[in-house]
This record gives structure tokens, C-alpha cells and sequence, in this order.
């Protein structure tokens, strides 16, 4: 089949935000005003389309991020079908334990909607993401939503955006009237007024610009045309010249401006009453890029190592990225993917060449959130899912068999919080193994783990509320019943100093003996760097084998700290000596070595535990304020900034996890139900001494 859309027309978007910023009902608007739904889905109703899991519509909240695809022609080319763009869209959680949802879509798409609730403005999700986009080089723009709420500010969510997102934020329309007044929007570029009327606001008229907003108005093209015409030196000098720039003209220099991130749009409306989403779909089209818009895909060779470049063509080998794992009920495991270069055919052989596997395609399919539509092709820059690969996990690059790459894989954050959990009959042991693998397949933040003390299962996510919908999930997908302990942290261990040790294991027992001996060298490396291990080994003291196994055996011991048996991080070992026998050495005997060894070492290097430190934004009536902020002080937290938002104050701390179990209840009886709390992962530091030797013996009990 030939492609049925230009590429240059295709835009691969997703929708990221804070929890409650209302990402979701403006995903359901995109989908009735591009008429993929004939009804509109509302989160309260619990009929959307996009929060399709059970857990999303009963709790209010996305979990999973949900892909679709729409059709959309700008409002103001009148519905001429040559300007029909195909919209992938993917709609991600605001809620921090499911942050993982919003990495990985973020790694494969070409834009972003940044959507915020025009009373709270910035939130601390929102620059989590903001940061993701940021790193992934994610042009967006962004929504003001929620203009018709009580306490809605357009200037002060603006200026919140500017002062700790972007200083390249740049209005491209105005709102008329907020809060219950809320009636329209100013486009700032056509210096126009729009009103939106009909059941769902599906009619757009055209209404006179308030005269009382004039010269603001006037003001803000000012400043957007100046910023815009900077990009184009033509237009900068007919602008100088003091002639008018043509609208299609600065539209083609906007899109220029965002795509190199010189500029990011700011729209507004509020989609629940249904007011300014076209106008978003409108910038989309016009603002965000095409896949042929932006720089080659960069990988590597599997062999070489040599930076391989793949453009956006149907012509190139096919190079696609697995971004996502999930498991459907009627059609077993589905594998998403974006597809960067080249033609997938169905029936073909592709290669998984971060695992060195071949697979045959079956079956592909577009995504519909939880419908499927058959696909005989995907083209370059599209995205779509794969039914049934047996080995492909998130992060693995999937290509043509004959020209291999690696692209660059998708780093996710560590767990930060454990529960026991151990099934309630003979039957559930069973399918709680089954169970909990496949959850892990899917999500690459949910670890599963056997605790070598107890023999009792452990399993690790980002929060609790993660953990809980994973329970949750067992007891509805997997008809797994299952008991859970208390949460618990995920603490970890690092070395803070230098040391040196050796390792000698030598076993005679009758026959061929057991020889290894090494020498290891430990230092600190910096946080976030994990482990590195250097083979400083000379004049082949030690032969080049048993190199392997001396790190094997390293790297067993980190799984299994010194102090209390946690983890340890962020340590480089040198191997710099040792012997061998010529026929006794064996690689299990090195391996051994390297474990004695490493474990020496590192009680030498002052070893700490390491405890997760949680981001706190506490939202709390002045009346309040006091008794919360004590209580944040008494959990060891750091108040960073007590600011001011409509009637409200706003706490921002930093305070360790181990002090936060079950602090929504503490927060609720402190205020009378009347606060509320988001909470995210900042980073790990030292455990202060007192508290470390609790751990220490809390563990070895």
C-alpha cells in the first residue's frame, strides 16, 4: 500500500502535565473535535476514553499512557483536505509514581502540549517533565487551562513559566475575561477575537476585540512579532522597514522559532467548558514538528561502535525503538514502537539488535487506547505496536536484520520503595510468579526481587500508590490474591573514601584444586554514576579469561551491601593485581575471589547508607500554615520556599521518604482535610549516624 499521508504532515505529540492540570479532558476534547469520538468522554463520569484501566476511571487519574490517532485541518483553512495532518497523539499520567509513562513516550516523540491548571500555575510534576522534554530535546507549547476556575491568573501562571521553565515563553493569544467571566480568546497573530458556541463549543465565531484589551493586545503582538521576525532575516528587514510581515509568513518563522527552541507558544482556554482546544490542535499542526523536521536519529554499530545517522525516510533501513511493553487481554504481549526510518512490513524479519535476536512479524497493529486496527505497514515516523515479540523489553532497538543499529537506550529512575508480598494460597504461588513477571516486562521502575535472609518476595516501585495499583492489577488481571507487608524504603550504600584489599580463595580437596587471588582498589565515583570497573591488570599477572569472572564476582557482592545489605552504588574497582596457578585457577575460583575481595575493600572505604530524599509541595490554608510546617520540620525535612497562591499557601521542602508513610492521613487530621500534598524522588544522601545504626540493626534482626 503506499503511504496514504505525507511525512511532512505527520506529527507525533503527546500531552504532559501535573496530576489535575487536565490533561486527560483535553485529550477527550482532541478526540471529539478530530470526530474520533462522536461523544465527549469526561474523567468524573468515568467514560473516558483515554483512561481506559479500570484503576484510571475509578480513581480520577491517568496510570498509563494511552496512544491514538487523529485527523486534523486548522480551523482557518476551512476544511480543505490538503492541509489534513495526522496527529499521533499520547496521553501521559501527571501522577509522579507513574513518571515512567512519561520518560519513555517523551524519548519518541517530536513534540509536546504542556498543559497547566490556570490557578495553580507551574507545579512540581510540570517541571519534572518540563526537564524530561529538555532532555530529549522536546520542542512543546504550551495550554493554559482552566481560565473559567475561581482564582484563574493567565499572568501569573505566564510569568510562573517564564521565571522556572523557559524565558522563551511567549503568549500567542490572550484570554477575554477569566474565572466565571471566561468567554474567549484574542489570537494575537490575526489580532482577532474568537468566542466558541454550539453543545460542546464546536462553533467558532468570530467576536469583537474588547476595547478595554486593545492596547495589551497590541502591545503582546508587538513583542511576539519582534521575538518571531528574529529568526528570519528577510522578515526582520521588511519589519525594520516599518511593513506589515504577512500573517503565513510569520506563521512559517513561528514554526521555524519553536522547532530550535527559541520560542515556546502559550495558548489558553478551558477545556472543560469546551473553550480554545481547536486552537491547540491549530498550533500543533502549524507549530510543532514533522519527524522530517528534526536532526537524524543518532545510533551505533553493534560491532564497531561507529555512530550510524538515520534520516526520516521510507527509503533508509528500517530503525525503529521499543518504548513500551504491555500486556492486552485478548491478544497476549504488545510491543510499541517508533518507527524512525525506513518501511515495516508485516509477514518481514526484523532484528533486536540491542539483544542480537531475530524475530517474524505477525501481526501489527495502530493503537486506538485499549481498540486495535489492523496494519499491513508502518512508515518512517510513525508509531505503532507489535503483537507478540517473545524477547523485546523498553529501550531495545528494533531494525533491518542486514544494516544493524543500536540506538540510544531510555535510562529510568530506581526504585525507591519496597513491600513484602506473599501469595494467600498454594494455587495464587503459582500465578504470582507469572503474575509479577509480566508486570515487570512492562514496567521497567517495578523491580521483583527475592530478599536471601527470608526467602520472602520483594517488590519495588516508585511510590506507593504505585505498588498498590500493581497489587491491584494482580488481583484483576492475574486473579492473584495476594498479602502485602509494610511499605519500606529502598535504601542503598556507597563507599565515601579510598581502599585497597585483597582476595584469596584456594580450596584443595583432593584432585584439581580451586586458585584465586586478586588485588582490587575501590574509590567513590559521583552520584548517579552507578559502577565502573577498570582492568588495570600488567604483564598478564592474571590471564585475560578470568578478567571476566573477577568482575562477575564484583558485581554479586554490590547486590548484597556491607552495612546492612543493601544495594551499594556509585563505586569504580580497579583490579591492579593478584595470581594465578596454572592448574588449579579457575573462573569460579576468581569469581569467588573478586567477591572476597571487593567486600574487604569496601569496609575500609567508610561505607554510609544512602536514603531517598522526597520533593515535597504541601498546598495548606494560612491558618494551618504553622502546625504543617512544624510537622515537615519534625520528619528531618528542609523548608526550601513558603510562597503565596489565591488563598492559599504553598510549602516547598525536602524531606527523606523513610519519615512519609502515611502522611496524606497525618495531613488530613492536621488541617482538617482542607491540605493537600504532592510528593516526587529528588535524589539519595548519606543517613545521618544515629538513625543509619537503627537501619543496621533493624535489618540484621
Amino acid at each position: 500500500m503506499p503511504r496514504q499521508y505525507p511525512i511532512e504532515k505527520i506529527r507525533n505529540i503527546g500531552i504532559v502535565a501535573h496530576i489535575d492540570a487536565g490533561k486527560t479532558t483535553v485529550s477527550e476534547r482532541v478526540l471529539f473535535y478530530t470526530g474520533v469520538s462522536h461523544k465527549i468522554g469526561e474523567v468524573h463520569t468515568g467514560d473516558t476514553v483515554m483512561d481506559w484501566m479500570e484503576q484510571e476511571r475509578e480513581r480520577g487519574i491517568t496510570i498509563t499512557s494511552a496512544a491514538t490517532t487523529a485527523f486534523w485541518v486548522p480551523t482557518y483553512r476551512n476544511g480543505d483536505k490538503n492541509f489534513s495532518h495526522r496527529i499521533n497523539l499520547i496521553d501521559t499520567p501527571g501522577h509522579i509514581d507513574f513518571t515512567v509513562e512519561v520518560k519513555r513516550s517523551l524519548r519518541v516523540l517530536d513534540g509536546a502540549v504542556v498543559v497547566f491548571d490556570g490557578v495553580s500555575g507551574v507545579e512540581p510534576q510540570t517541571e519534572t517533565n518540563w526537564h524530561y522534554a529538555d532532555e530529549y530535546h522536546v520542542p512543546r507549547i504550551c495550554f493554559l487551562n482552566k481560565m473559567d476556575r475561581m482564582g484563574a491568573s493567565f499572568w501569573g501562571s505566564f510569568d510562573a513559566i517564564r521565571e522556572r521553565l523557559t524565558p522563551f515563553a511567549y503568549p500567542i493569544q490572550l484570554p477575554i475575561g477569566l474565572e466565571g467571566e471566561h468567554r474567549g480568546i484574542i489570537d494575537l497573530l490575526r489580532m482577532k477575537a474568537f468566542g466558541f458556541e454550539g453543545e460542546h463549543g464546536e462553533n467558532i465565531v468570530e467576536i469583537p476585540v474588547p476595547d478595554a484589551m486593545k492596547a495589551e493586545a497590541e502591545k503582546w503582538r508587538h513583542d511576539l512579532v519582534e521575538k518571531i521576525v528574529e529568526g528570519d532575516d528577510v522578515l526582520m528587514h521588511q519589519y525594520l522597514e516599518g511593513k506589515e510581515v504577512a500573517l503565513e509568513d510569520l506563521r512559517r518563522t513561528l514554526r521555524k522559532q519553536v522547532i530550535g527552541y527559541k520560542i515556546v507558544p502559550v495558548l489558553c482556554g478551558s477545556a472543560l467548558k469546551n473553550k480554545g482546544v481547536q486552537f491547540v490542535l491549530d498550533a500543533v499542526a502549524d507549530y510543532l514538528p514533522a519527524p522530517t523536521d528534526l536532526p537524524p536519529v543518532k545510533g551505533h554499530d553493534a560491532k564497531t561502535g561507529e555512530e550510524i545517522l538515520r534520516r526520516a525516510d521510507d527509503r533508509e533501513p528500517f530503525t525503529a525503538l521499543a518504548f513500551k511493553i504491555a500486556a492486552d487481554p485478548y491478544v497476549g504481549s504488545l510491543t510499541y514502537f517508533r518507527n524512525y526510518a525506513g518501511v515495516l512490513k508485516r509477514g518481514s524479519y526484523i532484528m533486536n539488535a540491542t539483544k542480537g535476536t531475530q524475530e517474524r512479524i505477525g501481526r501489527v497493529v495502530r493503537m486506538h487506547a485499549n481498540q486495535r486496527e489492523e496494519m499491513e505497514e508502518v512508515y518512517a515516523g510513525e508509531i505503532a505496536a507489535i503483537v507478540g515479540l517473545k524477547n523485546t523489553t523498553t529501550g531495545d532497538s528494533l531494525c533491518d536484520p542486514e544494516k544493524p543499529i543500536i540506538l540510544e537506550k531510555i535510562i529510568f529512575p530506581e526504585p525507591v520503595i519496597g513491600i513484602r508480598i506473599e501469595p494467600k494460597t498454594k494455587a495464587d504461588q503459582e500465578k504470582m510468579g507469572t503474575a509479577l513477571r509480566r508486570l515487570a516486562e512492562e514496567d521497567p521502575t517495578f523491580r521483583v526481587a527475592g530478599d536471601p535472609d527470608t526467602g520472602e518476595t520483594i517488590i519495588s516501585g516508585m511510590g506507593e500508590l504505585h505498588l498498590e495499583i500493581i497489587v491491584d492489577r494482580m488481583k484483576r488481571e492475574f486473579s492473584v490474591e495476594a498479602s502485602v507487608g509494610r511499605p519500606q524504603v529502598a535504601y542503598k550504600e556507597t563507599i565515601t573514601g579510598e581502599a585497597e584489599a585483597e582476595g584469596k580463595y584456594i580450596r584443595q580437596s583432593g584432585g584439581r584444586g580451586q586458585y584465586g587471588h586478586v588485588r582490587l582498589r575501590v574509590k567513590p565515583l559521583e552520584h548517579g554514576k552507578g559502577f565502573e570497573f577498570v582492568d588495570a591488570i600488567k604483564g598478564g599477572v592474571i590471564p585475560r579469561e578470568f578478567v571476566p569472572a573477577v568482575e562477575k564476582g564484583v558485581k554479586e557482592a554490590l547486590d548484597r551491601g556491607i552495612l546492612a545489605h543493601y544495594p551499594v552504588v556509585d563505586v569504580e574497582v580497579e583490579l591492579y593485581d593478584g595470581s594465578f596457578h596454572e592448574v588449579d585457577s579457575s573462573e569460579a575460583a576468581f569469581k569467588i575471589a573478586g567477591s572476597m575481595a571487593f567486600q574487604e575493600a569496601a569496609k575500609r572505604a567508610s561505607p554510609v547508607i544512602l536514603e531517598p530524599i522526597m520533593k515535597l509541595q504541601v498546598i495548606v490554608p494560612p491558618d494551618f500554615l504553622g502546625e504543617v510546617t512544624g510537622n515537615v520540620n519534625s520528619k528531618r525535612g528542609k523548608i526550601l520556599n513558603l510562597g503565596d497562591r489565591v488563598n492559599v499557601k504553598v510549602i516547598d521542602a525536602k524531606v527523606p521518604l523513610a519519615e512519609m508513610f502515611g502522611y496524606a492521613t497525618e495531613l488530613r487530621s492536621m488541617t482538617q482535610g482542607r491540605a493537600s500534598f504532592t510528593m516526587e524522588f529528588d535524589h539519595y544522601e548519606p543517613v545521618p549516624q544515629n538513625i543509619a545504626q537503627l537501619i543496621i540493626e533493624g535489618k540484621k534482626k
